[in-house]
């Protein structure tokens, strides 16, 4: 529907994994032999083939027409963060999009092999491979590293399955890190491009020079919105984007 509104607008990413905890998992699956399978292919597959109506004469899907019938899906992207999605991905012939953020370490390895086992279809002649990363750009690289904080300790309270809204800058300012969690956050700035246009734009071209993505797609996690906004529109004009 979106594509048929907006044609040449859209792009389908389609993921693995629920991006849940279990019990949300079981709530959207319905049953907990559903939430173990590992039916994804099968779902891919059937997705696939309710967009180009290629299931078999016997299938109990055949009759079915997915609408609006005249409007094919727009183009699809696995998303994913392991081997296994990127060589499916190059399989089945579809974009793939790495989620630097989520694993960091394997981002390069994983892109080369979404490309070197690509199989060309018809949506995709050629693999196509984005690089999805957490970015945060402020005037300057001391003020980037200010607003960062809320990065830390959202991320933080992520891998502690603590699940709620943005840190706020008071949740920020009466937070005292534990030497662990000084480690943990150290650790984890390496997901993370921060600093000022020149800083954050030298290291995205790195990061894409060193994974081969075709394409950089970036997130800011900051509480305040104007903050972020302005992280984006730095990072544009360093990028001299929406110029002209």
């Amino acid at each position: 529907m979106l594509e048929g509104l907006f044609p040449g607008r859209v792009d389908l990413g389609i993921g693995r994994a629920p991006g849940t905890d279990q019990m949300t998992a079981l709530a959207l699956r319905r049953s907990r032999e559903a939430v173990v399978s590992d039916d994804f292919p099968a779902q891919l597959a059937e997705l696939l083939a309710f967009d180009t109506g290629a299931f078999p004469e016997n299938h109990p899907f055949r009759s079915i027409i997915a609408m609006p019938a005249d409007i094919a899906l727009p183009p699809i992207y696995l998303l994913g963060s392991s081997g296994y999605s990127g060589h499916y991905a190059a399989v089945i012939g579809v974009g793939f999009a790495f989620a630097h953020h989520i694993n960091n370490r394997d981002a390069a390895e994983v892109m080369r092999t979404y490309r070197a086992n690509f199989q060309p279809s018809e949506r995709f002649k050629a693999p196509y491979a984005i690089l999805g990363t957490s970015v945060l750009c402020a005037e300057t690289d001391e003020e980037a590293d200010e607003l960062a904080v809320s990065m830390d300790l959202s991320f933080l309270r992520i891998q502690r399955n603590e699940r709620g809204p943005l840190p706020s800058p008071e949740d920020v300012a009466a937070w005292q890190p534990t030497a662990e969690e000084r480690e943990r956050i150290k650790a984890n700035r390496d997901r993370f491009t921060i600093g000022s246009p020149a800083t954050v734009k030298a290291k995205i071209l790195a990061l894409a020079e060193e994974t081969g993505a075709d394409e950089v797609m970036i997130t800011t996690s900051v509480h305040s919105h104007a903050a972020r906004v302005r992280s984006y529109e730095l990072i544009a004009e360093a990028f001299g984007l929406g110029e002209g």
